[in-house]
């Protein structure tokens, strides 16, 4: 069974306040720390994984190959909640990336 993003357009791992729409079918799970999560399209499960302090990526039976392993890896690049606009300092407010380059890791 394939699973698709509803008829709004949005999957269920988009943050009501990200206005980007999805960028194709659900194909992964997005987990927290203590195991809550949603199923969402690549985009926003890579936009809700770098939100998530201890986030993991799933990818769900019908994914293609790789399909976890592309979500972990643009997670890192992309900011908590990125959506939000305003100067961004301090580590939390960061992607993994720059927090890596800004302690020479």
């Amino acid at each position: 069974m394939v699973n698709i993003p509803p008829a709004s357009g949005r999957c269920p791992a988009a943050h009501p306040e990200d206005p980007t729409p999805c960028g194709g079918e659900v194909v992964v799970t997005v987990l927290d720390r203590f195991n809550g999560g949603a199923d969402g399209c690549e985009h926003h499960g890579a936009r809700m994984l770098a939100s998530l302090d201890g986030g993991r990526v799933y990818a769900l039976p019908h994914a293609a190959p790789g399909t976890a392993i592309r979500v972990f890896k643009a997670a890192d690049g992309i900011r908590p909640f990125c959506w939000l606009d305003g100067p961004r300092t301090e580590p939390s407010q960061l992607s993994h990336r720059e927090n890596r380059a800004r302690h020479g890791r």
